[in-house]
This record gives structure tokens, C-alpha cells and sequence, in this order.
């Protein structure tokens, strides 16, 4: 240690390293319980979903899919016509991520009591944290009784030669951009894909999607969904390959910039940005995992409290996307609130509620995970698809219903395309899973999250009766399709 190198050393009951979402959220409940708690942080407190990712993503994609939503009103679609303002998005995306300043996080931690720690933060053995702070001192951290990991995920970019040199985009440089290209070339055919190419094709730029499998978009989801997806974003102007794996890119700066890609099939084609959407990869490299018998990079794999199960003594949990169970934002929050209450109550001696539907144990993040993509059309879904039901075995029976025949689907849209698909568990009666596609079907998803999570058999939905017109009428023509 040098001179002007300072070390000092603390001791908490809880300490949580990464200030995303998740670790806000694990640092409140544990704070709230009466634990001294601290929070270590590298980067803007508010992590990847507030500054690059869910909130200036959608900030992005609010007025492409509101004009989109206009287009389809009579009376309506003229005043419509003409291409966004894209500086005054741009602007407004600035002002929902507060132009990149964490001064409103840093005072709510302070509200709650929580201690700040900026710097880059390392496990030092068990319930050890050192910190190097971006002054150049260390603080040592120890924790009585447990210490969190929610650094969450970043971008993984596929091994192609020279791939830095080129600049690529990845989510951070696609939500934070301040224009938009000319042409923009997009690998992948996930999430990020699509809504950054529905976002930049609304934007003014020329978007071409290369997805490598010949699955199609959002493969995890049911297959209508990317099918629909891919219809509309080629009625937009998109291009959209399916099949076509990108083997190189490189960027000719005396020619402005341009981007030269070519592919598997020998087919080549320029662009002025190129985005890789081609997966996440866990924030552990560099967080000291070796130093208690882990491998650093690795995923961390939990029990359904969130403890690591590979750390004796119980004193490690890892909570949200880091321990690859569920990668959403709500779906991390939701561990994050199940994480605090665990700590707190062993902490304090209490036996842990191991029942199912227990405040401690963790179950929507493996059976009933709900999702929006917002592309247009959206997507909603909720539970099992038809592909993972027959995978696990479990037999379902699959009801489909046009959302052309709902009465509210006419009133919110003129020529409203979509569909919603239904699984009923044929032995329990209940709904395993629910997909919707169409415009505005976001808002019906907690609805299908109550029914899934809640195991309501469909003879009671009988009884949820929807309003009319609106586009809820789905449940009861798809509780009519499946009586037949």
C-alpha cells in the first residue's frame, strides 16, 4: 500500500454488493428488519435497468408503439402520418435516466439507512468484502450474517476475429445512443433484438435483424409470437433473416465509418451500427469467488432462499439475474424481497417458513415468471408454453382464440390482429400458462399472472366475468373454446 492509499475496516450485518434493483431492494427489507446493512457499488446506483436498460429502452419504445396504436384509429391515423421527432425522444429518454446521474438513488439510500460504499467490491474470504474505492483507498468490509451478490449480468459478445476493434453495440450503447443510424445491422433474435429494432425502425433507421437459427424470433416463447413479431417488423421495413450467422465484421474508417459484415452463406452487407443481442453472461469474474472455493464467471446457483449452495455456513446469497433462475428486473425484485425476509429472520433466530406459498421461499421465479416484450405487436406471457409442457410431461390441453373475434379488440384498434393461447393442465383443471399477442395485451398479463400463480381452476374463472368492450374478453372465448 502506498502512501496516499488509506484502508479502513467495518463491520455490518448484511453487506450487498451491486446497487442495481435487486441489491436496493435486499439492502431496504434487511435495513427495515433492524439489520445494519451496506451497499457496494461500481457504477450508478440503479444498476442496468435504470440507466441501460428497461427504463430508457422503453422510453425509446413509448412513442413508436403510441404511434403505431394511432395509426389504427380512425379519425386519428392522419394526424399521425409523419415520422417521430426523434430529438424530443431521444430527450426524453435523457430525462428518464435523469441524463445518467444517480443523486435521487444515493439520497432514498440514504432515507433508509442504508450506507454507500462506491468502488469496485471484492469477496475476501468468508464474509469478507474489500473495496477499492475510486480514490484509491480500501475499505474492508465483515459481515455478521450475510453478504449479497447482485451484480447481475452484461452483454455477451460471440468470439468473431478483431470483434473490439469494430465498436460494437451492445444494450448499453443501443438504449444510450444519441441518434439514430442510417442503417443498423442486429444479431440476435431475443428480447433486446426485437425491441431495439422495433425502437430504431420507428426511429428513422434502416434496420436488418440476422438471427442465426432458422427458429425464428423470441424462441423461448410460443412460436406465433416471433412469427407475428417478424411479420410486423418486415411491414415496417425491417429486414428480417432467419438462418443467417454473421462469421465477420470489420469497420472501414476511411469510408466514414461503414460497417462491412459478412455471413455464413457468403452473403455480405453493410451498416453504420452493428448490435449484438446474443445473451448474458453473470458479473462474477471479478468479485473474488475464487477466494472462497468458486469459480470466478460462473453463474451462482441458489436454493429457493437464495443461498448459494456450493458455501458452507450459509452466509452467501446471490439474488437476481446472477443466479440465472429468472432474468427480469421484476422477477429479481421479487427474489430480492423473499432474500431480505430470509436474512432477517435468521438473523434474528426464526425458523425460515419452508411451505410452499411461504414468504421465504421463493416459487414465481421457476413456475410463473411473467414477460413483456414491446414490440408491436406486443407480447405477454405467463407460465408454461406449449413446448415446455410437453418437455416436462405435463399434459395440457391448448386453447387458441383470434383476437379479431373480441368486441373490445375493435374498439381499441381498427383491424386488430392478434392471438391469445391458453394451457389447461388436464389433470388439475388449472391454467398452466397463457401467451397473448396483439397491441395493448401487456395490461392483461397480471391478470394471467393471478391465475397461473394462484392455481385458479377454470371453474371459477366462469365467474371473473370481464368488462365489455374491452380486449379482457379473451378469458371468456377462450373459456368458451375450451368447453368446445
Amino acid at each position: 500500500m502506498t502512501q496516499t492509499e488509506t484502508e479502513t475496516s467495518r463491520t455490518y450485518d448484511v453487506v450487498v454488493i451491486g446497487a442495481g434493483p435487486v441489491g436496493e431492494n435486499v439492502a431496504d427489507r434487511t435495513r427495515a428488519a433492524g439489520l445494519s446493512t451496506v451497499i457496494v457499488e461500481s457504477e450508478l446506483l440503479g444498476g442496468e435497468c435504470s440507466f441501460w436498460a428497461c427504463e430508457p429502452s422503453k422510453a425509446l419504445l413509448r412513442p413508436v408503439l403510441a404511434r403505431a396504436d394511432a395509426r389504427r384509429v380512425p379519425g386519428l391515423r392522419q394526424a399521425v402520418e409523419g415520422p417521430l421527432d426523434v430529438s424530443a425522444v431521444l430527450a426524453h429518454r435523457d430525462a428518464m435516466v435523469h441524463h445518467w446521474h444517480d443523486d435521487d438513488q444515493a439520497e432514498w439510500l440514504a432515507s433508509v439507512s442504508v450506507d454507500l460504499v462506491r468502488g469496485h467490491g471484492r469477496i475476501d474470504g468468508p464474509r469478507q468484502v474489500v473495496v477499492r474505492t475510486p480514490d484509491g483507498g480500501t475499505v474492508r468490509l465483515h459481515a455478521r450474517h450475510a453478504v449479497a451478490v447482485c451484480t447481475g449480468t452484461g452483454a455477451a459478445l460471440p468470439d468473431l476475429p478483431h470483434l473490439a476493434d469494430v465498436r460494437p453495440w451492445t444494450s448499453r450503447e443501443a438504449t444510450g445512443a444519441d441518434r439514430a443510424p442510417g442503417r443498423l445491422a442486429i444479431v440476435g433474435g431475443g428480447v433486446v433484438a426485437v425491441e431495439m429494432a422495433t425502437a430504431w425502425q420507428g426511429l428513422g433507421s434502416q434496420v436488418t435483424l440476422l438471427v442465426r437459427g432458422s427458429e425464428g424470433l423470441l424462441p423461448r416463447m410460443e412460436p406465433f409470437a416471433g412469427e407475428m413479431v417478424a411479420d410486423a417488423l418486415r411491414e415496417a421495413g425491417a429486414d428480417v433473416r432467419l438462418g443467417a450467422s454473421v462469421t465477420s465484421v470489420t469497420r472501414d474508417d476511411d469510408a466514414g465509418g461503414e460497417l462491412r459484415i459478412t455471413l455464413a452463406d457468403g452473403d455480405r452487407l453493410a451498416a453504420d451500427e452493428i448490435l449484438f443481442a446474443t445473451g448474458r453472461a453473470p458479473r462474477t469474474a471479478a468479485i473474488g469467488l475464487e477466494t472462497i472455493g468458486l469459480t470466478p464467471g460462473d453463474w451462482l446457483t441458489v436454493d429457493d432462499t437464495f443461498q448459494v449452495t456450493a458455501v458452507t455456513d450459509g452466509w452467501l446469497y446471490a439474488v437476481g439475474d446472477v443466479n440465472h433462475r429468472a432474468l427480469l428486473t421484476h422477477q429479481g425484485k421479487y427474489q430480492a424481497r423473499i432474500a431480505g425476509a430470509v436474512i432477517a429472520a435468521r438473523a434474528q433466530g426464526e425458523p425460515v417458513d419452508e411451505r410452499r406459498w411461504g414468504r421465504h421461499v421463493a416459487t414465481a421465479d421457476t413456475a410463473a415468471v411473467p414477460q413483456v416484450v414491446f414490440t408491436d405487436p406486443e407480447v405477454a406471457a405467463v407460465g408454461l408454453t406449449t413446448q415446455e409442457a410437453r418437455r416436462t410431461g405435463r399434459r395440457v390441453t391448448v386453447v387458441d382464440h383470434d383476437f379479431s373475434a373480441v368486441a373490445g379488440a375493435h374498439q381499441y384498434a381498427e383491424g386488430y390482429r392478434g392471438k391469445a393461447r391458453m394451457l389447461v393442465d388436464a389433470e388439475r383443471g388449472t391454467v398452466a400458462g397463457v401467451t397473448f399477442v396483439g397491441p395493448g395485451v401487456g395490461e392483461l398479463l397480471h391478470s394471467a399472472t393471478v391465475v397461473v400463480t394462484g392455481e385458479v381452476p377454470v371453474e371459477r374463472l366462469w365467474h371473473a366475468v370481464p368488462a365489455f368492450p374491452t380486449i379482457s374478453e379473451v378469458w371468456l372465448r377462450l373459456l368458451e373454446a375450451y368447453r368446445g
